[in-house]
């Protein structure tokens, strides 16, 4: 209750200051990590095309920014899986990498920076679901037939269909070349008759659903991610639900309930933006360190990339791994 006053009040201090400061017109990419509202929108074009599960959204009429196009207010994806909760990942601190060190509260860690982009933790769980299933309706199957019970003329018991667990590469080497991830809702196994185990309906993935938008904050002069979520029967989460799905490191301290600036409704969980641009410059360096240079149309995709160390068990897609 006190830290959801103090972030009202905190929410309310900065929407006076957001009034009060001037729109940013002149690029400090390259030297303090924000971006100009020009910037925020050629770096959304880019991510929407590489990345079409993002889409730009026009918001409420009654919440136009003049500083954006009017077509181009924030950008949304919908659907987006969450097939575990936070808890339920296995901490590795070989995957860590410190990106902001000199920060007072132990820097911004991204905690799967050195993870095969292939191999999340979702995944290992999806492909356990899929041999267990598959495994359990063979035997039943088998079962059946032992005590002839199955009637001939009825179809054969398919096994448990779970293609749909099968997604393509997240990551592309050549951005132009960039695969369609698409993103999938509530996810369960095909019913089962009555005098079927049990079991199989015991391991359905009871999958929660997020969609996540990314406004441009005219004070942080960043981008801010902003964050719905749904339960596997689309039926929208709690407070204390969707802080299951967030970092218990930045859950209620880095992750707040705001208002969102283009929508109506209740507060949505949003990742403040006040270490957005100190990350982005460290990483600005740290890429210049290894003889490239990071180019602002980036932007966004690399800022999905670090804010995932917030909500590493939500799928959304960014396409391409980064090594910095």
């Amino acid at each position: 209750m006190v830290d959801d006053m103090v972030n009202s009040l905190k929410s309310a201090a900065l929407g006076i200051g957001e009034f009060f400061t001037p729109v940013l017109k002149q690029s400090k990419f390259r030297e303090t990590g924000v971006i100009t509202p020009l910037e925020f929108v050629a770096a959304g074009d880019f991510l929407v095309h590489h990345c079409p599960t993002w889409q730009w959204s026009p918001g409420e009429e009654s919440k136009i920014k003049n500083y954006l196009p009017r077509d181009k207010q924030f950008l949304i994806t919908k659907n987006v899986p969450c097939y575990k909760r936070c808890k339920h990942m296995e901490h590795r601190d070989n995957l860590e990498k410190i990106v902001d060190e000199q920060n007072g509260d132990g820097g911004w860690v991204d905690t799967h920076h050195y993870a095969d982009s292939t191999q999340t933790e979702s995944r290992e769980y999806v492909a356990d679901m899929q041999n267990s299933t598959a495994s359990k309706t063979a035997t039943l199957q088998n079962k059946k037939i032992d005590d002839n019970e199955v009637d001939d003329d009825d179809d054969d018991v398919d096994a448990a269909d779970m293609e749909e667990f099968e997604r393509q590469e997240m990551f592309d080497n050549d951005p132009l070349e960039a695969p369609i991830v698409k993103s999938s809702a509530s996810t369960t196994l095909p019913s089962t008759t009555s005098g079927q185990d049990d079991s199989l309906v015991q391991n359905t993935l009871q999958t929660r659903t997020y969609d996540l938008n990314i406004t441009y904050d005219k004070y942080y002069q960043t981008p801010r991610l902003w964050l719905n979520g749904y339960d596997e029967h689309h039926k929208p989460l709690t407070v204390e639900q969707m802080y299951e799905d967030i970092s218990q490191d930045h859950a209620k301290k880095t992750v707040t309930m705001e208002q969102h600036p283009h929508l109506p409704g209740p507060p949505m969980a949003s990742i403040h933006p006040c270490r957005h641009a100190d990350v982005m410059k460290k990483l600005i360096q740290m890429v210049a360190e290894s003889g490239k240079e990071l180019e602002v149309h980036m932007y966004i995709m690399i800022f999905l990339k670090f804010v995932q160390a917030v909500i590493p068990t939500v799928e959304y897609d960014y396409t391409r791994q980064f090594t910095f």
